[in-house]
């Protein structure tokens, strides 16, 4: 293995994945730490954990776990995989996380901090993350149920959570082919964890050739362009992707204004669609078997989902607490895919990282394997040794036909 990553949730690696095999590596995505070594063949390996949430201990304890794993699969080098909104609380764990990997490391190189992904529109400039034309923190990430971001500028919100100053490389020496001399030169002066502009993916591209040779990096799918051609050089052909034509469901736990948007379009153009009220999953009114025969006698895609408006959600987190609404709501999926697969189900969209990573969990998968492209960071994936196969959705992705646009690709072969 020559570049492994350690994601932070399973939408989010799986992002990382489409651009790793884009790139040309033989990239398979783990759930977990895996319990024996990886096959030969496999030159970029990506372990999957669901730690974006987790408390700060937690949190390290599984990244380390992770990192030590790859390690030892032989990588020339590591990246931490977060999300290009960087969500996380001001007393979240991706500093820490940071911060415990370069002590297992035991490296006094630069690490970048990189979450910009011009493709879906995330860039930074002056150490700011916008989305589009607006601040991250007037995109709607101000108002997200578990990790709002109230605050746009990555320095000083990273500066939150670790113990030594954080440092800053501008666009003007990115651009100017002086990013490696001032990379090392934050670090000579005591600020190793380096903020990174970016704007374009050739911004991206020269940020990883300055970052050439360091044993960690840190950042978004897209700080990853430019690695498969330094690392490889070359391109490699890939087997031949297999859908499933079998039924297919889509769930949705993501409140982000695109997923809600997907599901207004996917209602107003004549998709089966059932709403989950959280009070009624802990009054117990609403249960899976319920939920299960509703969608095996639909003739159109049946989209379960939960995805409201942040003030409801925030209502509901008021009334029953935000930790067990959250947990409840991922129970509920869990359970639902596990029901669903044994129905029959053999392709199963889902939108949102909380919600993808307990779906997954429940599936029980080892591996998974990237295949083309749905929407921008979203790949088809095959569930490794099953005829099952999957779309994970990060909430703010893919157009709003999103979800009848993944069912068919995750048909076709």
């Amino acid at each position: 293995m020559i570049l492994g990553a350690i994601g932070d949730d399973f939408t989010g690696s799986s992002d990382l994945g489409l651009t790793l095999a884009n790139g040309g590596l033989r990239t398979t995505q783990y759930v977990g730490v895996p319990s024996k070594p990886a096959d030969n063949e496999v030159e970029a390996g990506i372990v999957a954990l669901k730690t974006r949430t987790m408390p700060v201990e937690n949190a390290v304890k599984a990244s380390l776990a992770a990192y030590r794993w790859l390690r030892d699969q032989g990588c020339q080098q590591i990246l931490l995989k977060y999300c290009s909104t960087f969500d996380s609380r001001r007393d979240g764990n991706i500093g820490p996380v940071i911060e415990a990997l370069i002590e297992e490391a035991g490296t006094s190189a630069p690490v970048i901090v990189c979450p910009a992904f011009p493709a879906t529109g995330r860039t930074i400039y002056q150490g700011h993350l916008f989305v589009g034309d607006r601040l991250l923190s007037e995109s709607g990430m101000e108002a997200h149920p578990l990790t709002p971001m109230v605050d746009p500028d990555i320095r000083r919100w990273l500066g939150h959570q670790t113990k030594s100053p954080v440092g800053h490389l501008t666009l003007d020496d990115i651009r100017n082919g002086k990013a490696r001399e001032a990379l090392v030169s934050e670090t000579n002066s005591g600020r190793q964890i380096i903020v990174c502009d970016a704007i374009s993916d050739c911004d991206l591209k020269a940020l990883g050739k300055a970052a050439e040779g360091f044993p960690l990096i840190t950042g978004g799918s897209g700080i990853a362009i430019g690695l498969p051609e330094l690392l490889i050089g070359t391109t490699h052909s890939f087997a031949s992707w297999r859908g499933e034509k079998g039924p297919a469901l889509a769930i949705a736990g993501s409140c982000s204004k695109t997923t809600r948007t997907q599901i207004a379009y996917h209602r107003e153009n004549g998709g089966a669609q059932r709403r989950i009220d959280v009070s009624a999953l802990f009054d117990g009114q609403e249960t899976v078997n319920d939920v299960i025969n509703w969608a095996m006698a639909q003739t159109t895609l049946p989209l379960v989902y939960t995805s409201d408006d942040p003030q409801v959600i925030k209502n509901n987190q008021q009334k029953f607490g935000t930790e067990k609404s959250a947990q409840i709501v991922e129970n509920f999926f869990a359970q639902l895919a596990r029901a669903a697969v044994e129905a029959g189900f053999v392709r199963l969209i889902t939108a949102g990282g909380e919600t993808s990573g307990a779906v997954v969990e429940a599936l029980e998968a080892d591996t998974l394997e990237i295949g083309p492209t749905i929407a921008v960071g979203v790949p088809a994936l095959r569930v490794s040794g099953r005829n099952l196969v999957l779309a994970l959705k990060s909430g703010n992705f893919g157009a709003e036909n999103f979800f009848t646009h993944a069912a068919q690709k995750l048909e076709e072969t």
